[in-house]
Order: structure tokens, then sequence, then C-alpha cells
């Protein structure tokens, strides 16, 4: 199944809502994260977590951490957040990982929110 990354951004929104419909703010990002991809993989999606995302350094790749929340399709980064608000430091954090991780589009998700819309941001490379 090939799905355009506007249908998936589309499906991703709709999956991050139902969670949130479900669970409300509060919880732990691990929660929500667990919660976003059993629900992304319920509509067909593939989706893998905690993915090691090596930094290359003179022609090397060395393991310093990074760790993507969720890849859905192997096109889209899935940062999610519990938090009071997204500050500038999340989205640099996800531009950095699209920046290493051969993607054009990021979500960063803030769960901790009443309105999902209001902690929902794409961004683009």
């Amino acid at each position: 199944m090939h799905i355009i990354e506007k249908e998936l951004s589309d499906l991703i929104f709709d999956s991050a809502l139902t969670v949130h419909r479900e669970l409300g703010p509060g919880l732990l990002e691990r929660v929500y994260q667990e919660c976003l991809k059993y629900e992304l993989n319920h509509r067909g999606l593939q989706v893998e977590s905690e993915v090691a995302l090596p930094v290359m350094y003179r022609n090397v790749y060395l393991d310093c951490g990074y760790r993507l929340d969720l890849i859905v399709n192997k096109k889209i980064i899935i940062e999610v957040k519990s938090m009071k608000a997204i500050e500038p430091v999340h989205k640099a954090q996800l531009l950095t990982y699209l920046k290493l991780y051969p993607a054009q589009l990021g979500i960063l998700i803030n769960f901790n929110v009443e309105l999902l819309k209001n902690g929902y941001v794409r961004l683009v490379i």
C-alpha cells in the first residue's frame, strides 16, 4: 500500500486525536507513544519505535544516543511529548532528526493539552 505523505499525515493526526480523546492529557510520554503506535498499526501503517539514529562524523556512524520515538512507513518521524507547552528547543530537536534521517516530514505531538490541535506541529524540510 503506497500512501502519500499528506494522507499519512491526516491518518497520524486522526490516530493521535483518537488516543487523546481516549486518554486525555496528563500521562507520561511513553504511554502516548505506545498507544499511538498501537493505533497506527491498527490502521495498517508500518510503525517503528525507539529507532537509533547515529550521527555521521568523519565518515563514521557514531551512536550518540538519539532515539526516534516513532517512524511511520519509513517516511514520517513522530516526536511525542507530554509537556506544559511545545518550546522552540522541541522543534529544533525534530529538525535535527529530520536532517539526520532520510525523511522530509516530522510531526511533533504534545498530548498534554486540552485540544490536540494546539499541540500538533508539522515540520517539513
